[in-house]
């Protein structure tokens, strides 16, 4: 999992990105009591050495409009129990306390990570590669140059795409078309 900040002179803020691979759980549709719904999931992220992998859960609203579209796409595989594995980017990061209502935590506060899902690189269902986001020139991405190569699987994780530039395969489920 990679952490970057990159000033914007354009807009006069930081960014802070997450960048990393993980597995989609439940992904639903949130509906406020105020304001407009939307579409939120959580990631289960690796870290740590492969051989002894650690997982921080995310708990996502997604933001970016082709991340939303993806996600949906998947939510038939994670509801049958397929492992979901994404390269991702999270912004926003933030923290929120609750407690806990049953179970051996009953009445402990616990705290939650929550961001916003920005985009998503790639995704693997059950190991197989259907989805690769078509690469960004450097020159052609436009509002965030520097992140282009950011987001692409490192060559090392074990985890990079067999097909560069295109979708590879497909979802393997009618609600994923």
């Amino acid at each position: 999992m990679k952490t970057t900040t990159h000033q914007s002179a354009t807009t006069g803020f930081f960014d802070l990105h997450i960048t990393g691979l993980g597995y989609l759980n439940r992904i639903r549709q949130v509906k406020p009591k105020r304001g407009e719904a939307f579409w939120a999931c959580d990631i289960a992220a690796l870290n740590g050495p492969a051989d002894d992998v650690g997982y921080t859960r995310f708990d996502c609203r997604i933001s970016g409009r082709d991340a939303e579209v993806l996600v949906k796409r998947c939510r038939q595989a994670v509801y049958q129990g397929r492992k979901v594995l994404v390269g991702f980017k999270l912004g926003d990061l933030w923290t929120d306390t609750f407690v806990y209502a049953k179970g051996d935590k009953a009445g402990q506060t616990g705290v939650s990570l929550k961001a916003r899902l920005l985009f998503i690189s790639w995704i693997k269902v059950n190991g197989e590669m259907v989805y690769q986001a078509p690469r960004r020139d450097e020159q052609g991405a436009g509002n965030d140059s520097s992140a282009g190569s950011a987001e692409q699987p490192e060559a090392g994780n074990g985890y990079s795409a067999a097909h560069s530039g295109e979708a590879a395969g497909s979802f393997d489920s009618p609600a994923m078309h």
